[in-house]
């Protein structure tokens, strides 16, 4: 009878991990941007619970039957995948965090430690591997840069004793990963050292102004509810699926954490599956648990879907699926950074340009029986062949060429849209092309401004990303500066931080400033970008180019005030204060004050 149920504990055991992986699999098969129910994923955590409390209850029983340390590991990293996967479909942080407990524990524990066997399995090295490097993008998007460089130095020794053990030709793949993560890592290293990117209210509101931003009211306001974030570019610095740039851009469109929320309570070291206590940090897992992990002083996170080198007609779909689900009284954010095509062929360009006159000369011989459509100027010239972004692995022009014109029927609902791109300015003929709501746009200079050059900015990330993101570091980058010296930096922060405030002041009491960036002003998220537009295009358009300075401007649609424009005094004048302190005036025009 004793045999008999030592038998059963093994059984259920096993179909508890297939039902669980069962599940699993299917809310992971769901894209990031679908509205998929709760209940899909309130189901895959009840059967997670069911499978961890289950191993924890009857430990001794399946250690007997055969139960390896790496199968625990798996469950409990399968189980960090899962919060990490609700991070990416929900932007809350919590789950971010949830992740990176589970992750360090399975750390912690040497659950896929497999220096104690006598034979080495190549199945387990690939676990092991697969587990740090997820437990590496997670501690990355948390900003644990400490965790970050050990599990670096850990993922590269691994790594090469899996070349010397197995062979190389095995593992080029996570030869590739390991150069990936320390290029990244290398390329933001500066950020490591520098304030959050995420919204921090110590660093991003500014006392003298919020009584102006607390009483500011347009006749229409909306939040930001959605972002979608995408990067293509051929060389640019990335780990995994996570390039340089839309990392930054996700960090920035998020609330950073109290220190509370990041607490935790400490693993116990005996190895087994608990912890110590049954807090949120505990190894159970309780939906109720999570869910009381909230930071009551923070708004929601905007719902952000990350798209990796898609093609355009995903990324048109992506865009249809998300504008289509945009709750009421909201607007979406469209971030897409990607190389300009210059176009194709001068004999494919006649082609289609003798074809083009061709129909236009059927179309006049028989114009009592087809009419003539309605197209405005604007429209007619929004699908010119060098006017276009290239998201594809050649550069012929057609299916891999996003054109402004494919943008247009997203404007039927409250859109901001970001453009980073050398081609950008061929964007403008969105607005006032709009299908429905007056469309906000930042568009990107065609060309980066560097003191000194720096080679391919897709090897460093986009200098325009970088000023909505990280305003101080893109100033610094620009003018050659290191970011070391942290007095200096610290009086810099101030500067820019009174010129934000003066800056918020004039935007509230404006009676100049456009419907569409009235709306938003109020959403502290999009408000923050519409300062570091300001900021980048004011250093930007006072930098001594010695030719083609529009080139090297930003530009915004519809424009902000002339009270905010970089001539302006006020804004002229936070300029020189930040350059005399960084001693860069001689690389600057400025107007007579």
């Amino acid at each position: 009878m004793a045999d008999d149920d030592d038998d059963v504990v093994p059984i259920t055991f096993k179909t508890l991990v297939k039902t669980a992986d069962k599940k699993f699999s299917k809310v992971r098969d769901i894209p990031a941007h679908i509205r998929a129910p709760n209940h899909y994923f309130s189901t895959v955590f009840k059967a997670y619970t069911k499978l961890w409390k289950f191993q924890q209850q009857n430990r001794s029983k399946l250690t007997d039957s055969g139960l390896q340390r790496w199968e625990i590991g798996e469950i409990a990293s399968r189980i960090g995948q899962l919060y990490f996967m609700q991070y990416m479909r929900t932007s809350e942080v919590r789950f971010l965090i949830e992740s990176y407990i589970f992750y360090e524990a399975v750390l912690n524990r040497g659950y896929f430690d497999a220096s104690h066997c006598k034979v080495k399995d190549r199945g387990l090295r690939f676990k092991e591997l697969r587990f740090y490097a997820r437990f590496l993008q997670v501690s990355l998007i948390l900003n644990r840069w400490e965790m970050v460089t050990h599990l670096l130095d850990r993922f590269r020794a691994l790594v090469d004793d899996s070349n010397k053990t197995f062979g190389e030709t095995s593992f080029k793949e996570w030869n590739i990963v390991m150069q990936e993560m320390a290029r990244f890592m290398k390329v933001d290293a500066a950020i490591t050292n520098m304030r959050p990117l995420r919204y921090c209210f110590m660093f991003d509101s500014y006392p003298n102004s919020l009584k102006y931003v607390a009483r500011f009211h347009a006749r229409k306001v909306l939040k930001l509810r959605d972002a979608l974030l995408m990067s293509y570019h051929r060389n640019e610095v990335k780990f995994g699926e996570l390039t340089i740039d839309t990392f930054r851009m996700l960090q920035c469109l998020e609330w950073e954490p109290s220190e509370e929320l990041y607490q935790k309570q400490p693993v116990d070291s005996r190895g087994n599956a608990g912890l110590t206590n049954q807090s949120y940090s505990s190894g159970l897992i309780d939906i109720n648990l999570v869910a009381d992990m909230m930071d009551p002083s923070l708004p929601p996170n905007p719902k952000k879907a990350l798209l990796y080198r898609p093609s355009v007609t995903q990324l048109v779909s992506v865009m249809a699926t998300m504008c289509d689900g945009l709750p009421p009284d909201s607007v979406m954010l469209i971030y897409i950074a990607a190389s300009g095509n210059s176009g194709q062929s001068q004999t494919s360009v006649t082609q289609r340009q003798n074809n083009q006159s061709a129909r236009t000369s059927n179309v006049s011989e028989s114009n009592n029986l087809i009419p003539q459509n309605n197209f405005n100027e604007k429209e007619s010239s929004s699908h010119p062949f060098e006017s276009s972004l290239w998201l594809g692995p050649s550069r012929t022009v057609g299916s891999n060429d996003l054109y402004p014109g494919d943008l247009i029927p997203f404007t039927r609902k409250p859109a901001l849209f970001i453009i980073d791109s050398n081609n950008s300015h061929a964007f403008k003929v969105l607005h006032g092309a709009e299908r429905g709501e007056p469309a906000a746009l930042f568009l990107s200079p065609s060309r980066p401004t560097f003191k000194s050059p720096l080679g391919d900015v897709t090897q460093y990330g986009s200098q325009f990303t970088l000023f909505l993101t990280a305003p101080l570091l893109a100033c610094c980058q620009m003018l050659g500066l290191t970011y070391s010296d942290v007095d200096a930096m610290e009086e810099a922060h101030s500067i820019v931080s009174t010129a934000f405030s003066e800056w918020e002041v004039i935007l509230c009491t404006s009676t100049a400033l456009d419907l569409v960036w009235a709306q938003v002003l109020s959403e502290p998220l999009l408000r923050r970008l519409i300062l570091r537009f300001i900021f980048c295009r004011c250093l930007l358009t006072l930098y001594q180019h010695e030719e083609g300075k529009d080139l090297y401007v930003p530009v915004c649609l519809p424009q902000l005030p002339d009270s905010v424009s970089p001539h302006s005094r006020v804004v002229q004048s936070a300029a020189i204060a930040l350059t005399k302190h960084l001693k860069v005036s001689h690389c600057f025009r400025f107007d007579n004050l």
